[in-house]
């Protein structure tokens, strides 16, 4: 799996959501980027990536994800 597939289908299944996918092969590093996502718990964020990703892990294509997460102004100042 490449990282691109993994950023599309997160992107694609959670509206307003701009993913940066680091990794290859079945282990990825997310950077998240949405305010929706930003305002939850951490768990409640974990569990919306989860929800996209779950098939994957499931059938051994994905098998370690690490996630970040940032509002659009956090990424902003961060990325600058």
């Amino acid at each position: 799996m490449q990282a691109t597939e993994v950023q599309a289908l997160i992107e694609n299944a959670i509206v307003g959501t701009r993913v940066e996918a680091l990794g290859e092969g079945c282990n990825f590093q997310l950077n998240v980027v949405s305010d929706e996502l930003a305002a939850l718990g951490p768990v409640k964020r974990q569990q919306a990536i989860y929800a996209v990703l779950n098939p994957l892990i499931a059938d051994g294509s994905i098998h370690a994800v690490t996630m970040k997460f940032y509002s659009q102004a956090q990424w902003l100042a961060e990325r600058g």
